[in-house]
């Protein structure tokens, strides 16, 4: 089998597409499936990575990780002439991805799409709602005129089956448990690396962006009861264009440290020496972060919107809350941190989901439906030759 990728988003950038992108490419390389991915160029890019096409780009107006590639398709064209893909798969819906579609089209080879981020939801965040139905017109375009629509969690699927989309895939998301683990004796140095001295650690990792229902955690900081704020300290873990504005927070506040980003064993070992996730976000269509948290035995307090909501077991390995309810996540952490019997229990128990979601497994089932795509393409194909 040989597969073409089309994306707007590599590594080494930091989002859960990128992330997901790259254990699908060593996966592909431990089964030794050929591939070629198709990105836009990026500074933060390398373009030492094997079976990798950049072409020229720049950022968009709303979200600067998104590049809009300006190339002409003829050199697409001749290089998926040159790999002879069995099929295409297209990560992104916007310019590499129309590249990679009318490139299939014209050329008759199968292809599929994956659904990754919700952007209808962002608009709002960037001022721009009144795109909404245009937007979603566009996606639906996009990803019918495709074989197969992949999406990250049962959320995800169902709100698109309500927006009339069919040909729907699940096609989850797993974690490497050998990195992301229980740390034994963690917390405490965390607490020399950061210079803690309160005696509870509470954690957020993710873009620092307005998406990411910042707004909700800062008044969740603010509106901790004194009992509990003064004892507990935050790790804010991540960066993007809202990092300046928790830096200046941090900086007024001894009870705050912005770490700016963190990767592999360095970021597990924080999840492991924080005592609780905290993440409001309500726009994810998966949620990676949650899972990696889970997975070093710390329990997340979440939002009820999004694919989060299918990772967390509400009491079991942590709390859902209603979104943008600062009152119940204040609640939440209140409780768990005055009990600590409870809260090491949802740690054991977050570990043993974890356990539980193998990305060999996960990528296996997207092969296979590589395969079913092809074949089905092929019968077609002969059928009506």
């Amino acid at each position: 089998m040989k597969v073409a990728i089309f994306t707007d988003t590599y590594y080494p950038q930091v989002n859960g597409v990128a992330q997901t992108l790259k254990r699908l490419i060593g996966h592909l390389e431990d089964k030794q499936i050929s591939y070629q991915l198709y990105s836009p160029e990026n500074d933060d890019h390398s373009t030492t990575y094997p079976n990798l096409q950049q072409f020229r780009s720049l950022p968009t107006f709303l979200y600067p990780e998104c590049r809009t590639v300006i190339t002409n398709p003829k050199k697409i064209e001749v290089s998926l002439k040159q790999f002879q893909p069995d099929i295409i798969h297209l990560a992104t819906p916007y310019m590499m991805g129309l590249y990679g579609l009318f490139a299939a089209k014209k050329l008759n080879i199968p292809v599929v799409s994956s659904y990754h981020t919700n952007f209808d939801q962002y608009l709002k965040y960037y001022h721009a709602s009144l795109l909404a139905p245009f937007l979603w017109k566009y996606l639906k375009w996009f990803h019918q005129s495709t074989e197969k629509i992949f999406v990250p969690s049962m959320d995800t699927k169902r709100k698109l089956q309500t927006r009339g989309f069919y040909s729907l895939e699940l096609w989850g998301r797993g974690i490497n448990c050998d990195i992301f683990q229980p740390y034994p004796n963690e917390k405490q140095a965390l607490k020399q690396q950061y210079k803690i001295k309160e005696e509870y650690i509470l954690l957020y990792v993710g873009r620092l962006a307005p998406e990411k229902d910042l707004v909700t955690l800062n008044n969740v900081i603010e509106q901790l009861p004194d009992h509990i704020s003064d004892s507990v300290h935050w790790l804010i873990v991540g960066d993007g264009p809202n990092k300046e504005m928790w830096e200046a927070k941090a900086a007024e506040q001894e009870n705050i440290t912005v770490t700016g980003y963190i990767k592999g064993e360095d970021l597990a070992k924080i999840y492991a020496g924080a005592d609780l996730f905290i993440f409001p976000s309500f726009t994810e269509t998966f949620g990676n972060v949650v899972l990696e948290s889970l997975a070093c035995g710390t329990p997340a307090v979440v939002s009820n919107v999004g694919g989060v909501t299918e990772i967390v077991e509400n009491g079991k390995n942590g709390i859902i809350c209603e979104k943008e309810n600062v009152e119940q996540f204040t609640n939440a952490i209140t409780e768990l941190l005055s009990n600590s019997e409870r809260r090491e229990k949802m740690g054991i128990n977050a570990r043993d989901y974890a356990l539980t979601q193998s990305w060999n497994s996960i990528f296996n089932q997207l092969v296979d439906d590589y395969k079913e795509v092809i074949l089905s393409k092929n019968i077609i194909d002969k059928r009506y030759a």
